[in-house]
């Protein structure tokens, strides 16, 4: 009999896999904190006798290397990839044996698309197939994007994600399980759909490269692809070098006259608190990333890379998850960190910084008396209806951006608060006058705002 065991990277919209019978099993695209995998190993009583990676990934730091160092497994990587370090090229057809107790096998399928090398695996128990780890190919009601690898590839690449989804659907049985490691929130999905379970089957019926004509799909796909985070160009390169271990020590400690001085210094001091315990007190010159949010996909995203960040935690253990999530994207060591509250973190004499929250409600409350209403959300999103007057900068180019906020009073809204959450405290950290619109973009034209719309 054998388990598959999911291993949920939610920060970053992707799984992981474990999948094995009684005595070995494969883990498959690991994340970079290696030891969950262990400890999912530990669980089930098994070694893991190969990790296997789908693609050279491009939006995290890989952990495939290093489990593979660590436990001594078989580290399969499709052969058309270019890597720096020594593994067992992986080729359409390719056979390992898993767990010979359970007659357990995996069987390489080659899938470009999502990369040109990508390459699928598909789990055979008895020679039956009963399952197929899918990477950045075919995943839930859609596909990985096509356009992380080279531009002048994204359209070839696009026809094959079509040609790679049909060849599953045909090759697999309908009852076979479709585990994709995109998907559940990442930037290489090419559309955001709703995560769950999934079979062949199901696929065949409701995912748009199975149910559409392949010029038809091409051009829908290539319209809907949305900005990709700027951290994406670092990824790659570290996997193919072959990454290094992570170390989750905790960072050096931080006093007030430090921060102080690392923000003079033009460092960034992140404060990892929640949104609303940001906008009540927080340290001048601060950013604020909540840890419970997409932490490291929109930290990754702004910061200029290289550039020294300070985490501010509430307590040891939300600094201590911050650092698991911001070193799968290659954000390795902070250069200093400190827990508590705005009150351990200011020089004595010096108040906390605040600014106001506020609803859509109290934004049409406000309307004809001036404010600047920005709205940070990504293109897509505004298309889809946006506040008559509005400014539009989306989140991720606003701190580039910044001369471009008319004067006056600036009211920030996203879709929900967290991305408003950010841009109030880069504008407040710049000295503007900001208000956080934390609420649900759909209370805005029942509170009253007039929405331009499509």
């Amino acid at each position: 009999m054998f388990f598959v065991d999911t291993i949920e990277v939610s920060g970053l919209g992707n799984r992981s896999y474990l999948a094995g019978g009684e005595r070995a099993a494969v883990a498959v695209d690991p994340p970079r904190d290696i030891d969950r995998v262990i400890a999912a190993a530990a669980r089930r009583g098994v070694r893991i006798s190969h990790v296997v990676e789908t693609h050279v990934h491009n939006d995290y730091v890989t952990g495939g290397l290093e489990l593979a160092r660590v436990t001594g497994a078989d580290y399969l990587v499709p052969a058309g990839a270019r890597v720096s370090f020594v593994r067992t090229p992986v080729r359409d057809g390719d056979r390992a044996e898993i767990d010979a107790a359970s007659a357990l096998a995996l069987r390489a399928v080659a899938t470009p698309g999502h990369t040109p090398h990508h390459t699928s695996y598909v789990l055979e128990e008895g020679g039956a197939e009963v399952a197929v780890f899918t990477g950045g190919s075919l995943l839930i009601g859609t596909v990985g994007r096509p356009d992380l690898v080279e531009p002048r590839l994204t359209e070839t690449l696009a026809r094959a994600q079509h040609a790679s989804a049909r060849r599953l659907a045909a090759e697999l049985p309908d009852e076979t399980a479709v585990l994709p490691t995109h998907g559940f929130g990442s930037f290489c999905s090419s559309a955001q759909t709703e995560g769950g379970d999934t079979t062949i089957g199901k696929e065949k019926v409701s995912n748009e490269a199975l149910t559409r004509d392949v010029d038809t799909f091409v051009a829908e796909l290539l319209a809907g692809l949305d900005d990709i985070p700027a951290y994406y160009t670092h990824m790659g390169p570290v996997n193919a070098a072959g990454p290094a271990p992570v170390d989750l020590t905790p960072p050096a400690v931080a006093d007030a006259e430090e921060i102080a001085a690392r923000l003079a210094a033009g460092e960034w001091v992140v404060d990892l608190r929640h949104r609303v315990a940001f906008a009540e007190g927080h340290v001048a010159g601060s950013f604020n990333f909540e840890a419970d949010g997409q932490l490291a996909t929109y930290l990754a995203w702004l910061i200029p890379w290289g550039k020294p960040v300070t985490l501010l935690a509430e307590s040891a253990g939300q600094l201590a998850a911050a650092q698991r999530e911001l070193v799968r994207v290659g954000l390795d060591r902070p250069a200093a960190a400190a827990t508590g509250g705005p009150a351990d973190w200011t020089r004595e004499g010096e108040s906390p910084a605040t600014f106001a929250r506020a609803s859509f409600a109290d934004l049409a409350a406000r309307a004809g008396d001036g404010a600047v209403v920005l709205d940070v959300r990504r293109a897509s999103e505004r298309a889809r209806g946006h506040i008559e007057g509005s400014v539009h900068i989306p989140i991720h180019t606003l701190h580039r951006r910044l001369d471009e906020v008319p004067d006056g009073e600036v009211w920030v809204h996203c879709a929900g608060g967290m991305r408003a959450a950010v841009a109030a405290s880069l504008l407040d950290a710049a000295g503007r006058h900001v208000v956080a619109v934390d609420d649900s973009f759909e209370a805005a034209e029942k509170a009253g705002l007039v929405l331009e719309k499509p």
